[in-house]
């Protein structure tokens, strides 16, 4: 059969580029001895690099031990890729992982299948993101063909707009793929499956819409015309974060990881994204704290376990949790009955005594045992201790305690820049309120104004004079004092205020919100996000507040967190005002819905709109939206028909 037109003509611009060299087509045969592929371990034998099976075993068995001796540094990681090094799958044997001399990942396999949208899940502070950190930054030679992009920063400050600043990076990856076509195709052993894989990826990136497909991303995820066209050097840091995030979904590199991808958007936003992400179609790993977005993404979980063993399960989140208690419930009836077994034999080896028939049976059924062992004994299921948040009761203010009278608002004091007018409403200790809305419409400023931080423009804010009013900013973490250890910080906090108290009751205070043992001492540089935010919790309760005003309170939070700050919530005495994108907690606390739209505040609770049906409207909307500017990749839509 003759060679395709497509290979004959690679053919031709093959020998054309080795006669404009001064080859003659020979090849040499000097450099075709074995070469070491990408998929190295930290710079020592590579999987794919001949040795005897002996040699494999003893690489695999010492990494271990490679990565304690170099637990010292801050982040150190060892681990055998053994996927295909021309793959689109990647898959990784003996992974270990520490940071800050703390092991959190210990011989565990990482497998990443091309198509597949991964949920990673663990609780705060056992080492999800420096998990996303070290495969981002290759600590294990991930083959150079398969691009990794973690969106961890904001896009950098400068004079260029978004949607250039997108393009330009679009632009930089064509270059990179057509420079792979081109090598690929002057090979002397043409790869046709790479090269094949290479031209869809060029096809699926289609220069001639760039433009028109980075402006409805953005738009999608809250930009309008005029921001687009704003310097990111004139953004705040959320909106370049959303530039960096819509970098990353325009690239569409081969594996994207995203941790907490959600932190800096609004609930119209983040239906936005979990429409857009459910149709990833190369790798997807993502944290995230929130059920709902993770049920809509993931086609899979993957659990990183108080044993430091990475576990995976097919489905979303709530097939996760399914999965898993029914696993629970048959291991520990296997468990049951296996220590029922033992216990039998022992008892009947224990009453053997000396005569010489029952002693030939004990010793057979001491045989039994031993092999039992030998073949690994059933384990018990360990089951955490119930994470608790608590905010200390207060006492309580007569009605009203807050008003808004007629309050208008605008940051220039101008009329036509008001966010707000004619805003009249009160708040009081039994309020449970979620203020939705997109960004930008003011919900952080209303907070601020019930803060006393703002003053209105016109109208008046009255208060009770006795009344204490606590604030959590999703900025709050990033005041601490790094270099401090939480309890070092409530002691320079609180000493003054509290004399009569020590360690011990600091200690009992930072327990109340889940932080325990070398949490409380080592420095809060060192914490994990969703540890810090702990502790920023742990000192609000020391205000004994009337009012908790939340802005943005699950960021970095796991689902076990989250949870106990709705049971928290709950239990509390005082009135809570919650602005936040997360569906499951407002479906938890609140007792209330206020849209901020329009200058004025829609209170849908009056209207019998509830969360989910606020959400079917969002999710309609960001469906329309994505089909009418065609994102869903063409792959996707082959697979439709």
């Amino acid at each position: 059969m003759p060679p395709s037109s497509s290979k004959q003509k690679r053919l031709a611009e093959k020998a054309a580029k080795q006669a404009s060299k001064g080859g003659l087509g020979v090849k040499d045969e000097s450099t075709t001895g074995t070469s070491t592929p990408n998929g190295s371990v930290n710079g020592g034998s590579s999987f794919n690099t001949p040795m005897s099976s002996r040699s494999a075993a003893t690489s695999v068995e010492d990494l271990n031990s490679m990565a304690r001796l170099q637990i010292l540094t801050d982040r150190s990681a060892a681990g055998v890729l053994v996927s295909d090094s021309k793959g689109r799958d990647v898959k990784i044997e003996s992974f270990t992982l520490s940071f800050h001399g703390r092991l959190l990942i210990e011989g565990a396999e990482i497998a990443l299948n091309y198509g597949q949208r991964y949920g990673l899940l663990g609780e705060n502070g056992s080492g999800k993101s420096t998990f996303l950190q070290s495969i981002a930054e290759r600590d294990i030679d991930i083959p150079e063909h398969i691009d990794i992009y973690l969106v961890r920063g904001e896009a950098e400050p400068a004079e260029i707009n978004a949607v250039d600043f997108i393009v330009e990076s679009a632009k930089k990856k064509v270059a990179k793929i057509e420079k792979r076509i081109e090598d690929l195709s002057m090979a002397d052993d043409v790869d046709e499956m790479a090269l094949e894989a290479a031209y869809e990826e060029l096809e699926e990136m289609d220069p001639n819409t760039f433009e028109a497909k980075a402006g409805s991303i953005l738009h999608g995820l809250g930009f309008t015309q005029a921001m687009m066209k704003r310097p990111t050097k004139d953004m705040s840091g959320g909106w370049r974060m959303r530039v960096a995030l819509a970098r990353a979904l325009f690239v569409k590199p081969h594996i994207l990881l995203l941790d907490e991808p959600t932190n800096h958007l609004d609930l119209g936003a983040v239906v936005w994204l979990e429409a857009y992400l459910s149709t990833y179609n190369h790798i997807l790993v993502i944290t995230s704290h929130s059920q709902d977005f993770m049920d809509s993404v993931c086609t899979n979980i993957m659990e990183l376990t108080p044993k430091k063993k990475m576990v995976y399960y097919t489905g979303n989140y709530t097939t996760f949790v399914r999965t898993k208690n029914e696993n629970e419930v048959n291991q520990m009836k296997a468990y049951n009955k296996q220590q029922e077994e033992i216990a039998h034999i022992k008892k009947f080896i224990a009453s053997a005594g000396t005569y010489a028939n029952l002693v030939k049976q004990a010793k057979s059924k001491q045989k039994i045992i031993d092999k039992m062992e030998a073949a690994g004994l059933i384990e018990k299921v360990e089951t955490q201790r119930p994470l608790r948040f608590n905010f200390e009761d207060v006492s309580k203010l007569p009605p009203p305690i807050l008003a808004f009278n007629d309050v208008a608002f605008s940051y220039s004091g101008k009329k036509e820049d008001y966010l707000y007018q004619n805003l009249s409403f009160g708040i009081d200790m039994d309020s449970r309120i979620a203020i939705l809305g997109a960004n930008g419409t003011g919900k952080s400023t209303l907070l601020n104004l019930v803060m006393g931080l703002l003053q209105p423009c016109s109208g008046t804010i009255s208060k009770h004079t006795s009344l204490k009013l606590a604030k959590y900013s999703q900025h709050s973490a990033d005041q601490l004092p790094y270099d401090k250890s939480p309890i070092e910080y409530f002691d320079a906090l609180y000493r003054e205020k509290y004399p009569e108290k020590d360690v011990m009751a600091w200690r009992a205070q930072l327990g109340r919100f889940g932080l325990s043992g070398q949490h409380q001492t080592s420095p809060i540089r060192q914490l994990s996000d969703g540890l810090r935010n702990r502790v920023v919790f742990a000192q609000l309760a020391m205000e004994h507040p009337h009012i908790l005003l939340l802005d943005e309170p699950t960021n970095h939070l796991d689902m076990t967190s989250i949870d106990a700050l709705a049971r928290a919530i709950k239990e509390y005495e005082g009135g809570v005002v919650i602005v936040s994108h997360d569906f499951r907690l407002i479906s938890q606390v609140a007792e209330e819905l206020w849209e901020v739209k329009n200058k004025k505040i829609r209170n849908l609770t009056r209207e019998d709109i509830t969360i989910v049906d606020y959400k079917k409207l969002l999710v309609k909307d960001s469906v329309n939206a994505l089909e009418r500017a065609k994102l869903f990749s063409k792959t996707q839509q082959k697979a439709k028909t």
